[in-house]
């Protein structure tokens, strides 16, 4: 019995998701906030607009790719990839 409170208790105390969702919400944000700044700032300064937008679209697939791993998406999109080539 004691055990088994002592196995619910570390599940409870030292799980991830408290970590994962406090960097979801807060750090996230602020690096999108960092790079737009150094976007603007870098490039936008020097009147290279069109190498901001060459950058700005690396950042949506950055963004896209991160967009998966934090859903698991990638799972869903893997089997489709996979029924496409006769996965079944």
């Amino acid at each position: 019995m004691t055990a088994t409170a002592l196995n619910i208790l570390a599940e409870d105390a030292l799980g991830t998701s408290g970590i994962q969702d406090w960097m979801i919400d807060n750090v996230l944000p602020l690096l999108l906030l960092t790079v737009a700044i150094l976007l603007l700032w870098l490039g936008a300064g020097r009147g290279d607009n069109a190498g901001v937008m060459r950058r700005v679209g690396g950042i949506f697939i950055a963004l896209a790719v991160i967009g998966l791993a934090v859903t698991g998406g990638g799972v869903n999109i893997g089997t489709w990839l996979a029924s496409l080539f006769g996965g079944g």
